[in-house]
């Protein structure tokens, strides 16, 4: 593909970059799409390189989140597709950004339910026991895998066009020693007072 014809940037010359789907502290995500077959969408998570570089439990907690996500399999999670340490990104200026670490995810299409429930307000009881079984089947099914995701909230719950949600980003997830979890983890306005307190 020449510069000149070239509208957005392209991932590992397999995918083009359409826009952006959000950001945080460790990482940016993208909406990507196939350049072999136009229907096919992906969520592109590419690491922050600061983020990488802070420690060595940055690097480890990337795997971790590939190996619990690799090992779930789960109608209400998030796929995974693919993941390197190898990713390259080519500007439509021809500037090249290269030895990217990333993650292929599922893309779902109907955003985040955190904006779902800014637009809508109140769902009421149906629309509540609706997301709640889910919430449920989802979270019972992780315990039997005996994953625990630490970072449960609105904005990493991903839903479709039906209003069928999807558990994302398990950053800081784990498997290990989950009876005596005593680190602290997750977003300071969800959590629950005891675990801000120390107890």
């Amino acid at each position: 593909m020449e510069n000149s014809k070239q509208k957005h940037p392209i991932f590992n010359g397999e995918y083009e970059i359409l826009s952006s789907l959000g950001e945080g502290n460790t990482s940016k995500v993208y909406l990507a799409r196939s350049l072999k077959d136009p229907k096919k969408k992906i969520a592109l998570k590419l690491l922050r390189e600061e983020f990488l570089q802070r420690d060595k439990d940055s690097i480890k907690s990337v795997e971790q989140e590939i190996q619990i996500l690799n090992g779930l399999n789960h109608k209400h999670i998030v796929n995974i597709l693919g993941w390197g340490s190898d990713g390259h990104v080519k500007k439509p200026s021809g500037r090249e950004i290269k030895n990217l670490v990333y993650l292929q995810l599922e893309y779902v299409s109907g955003g985040l339910l955190f904006d779902v429930c800014q637009t809508m307000g109140g769902m009421g009881e149906d629309g509540g026991r609706f997301l709640l079984s889910q919430m449920l089947d989802v979270l019972s099914y992780m315990q039997g895998k005996g994953v625990v995701h630490r970072d449960l909230k609105l904005e990493n719950i991903l839903v479709d066009e039906n209003m069928n949600f999807k558990v994302a980003d398990f950053g800081f997830a784990t498997f290990k020693k989950i009876d005596r979890l005593k680190s602290y983890r997750g977003t300071m306005t969800y959590m629950a007072p005891e675990i801000k307190e120390g107890k």
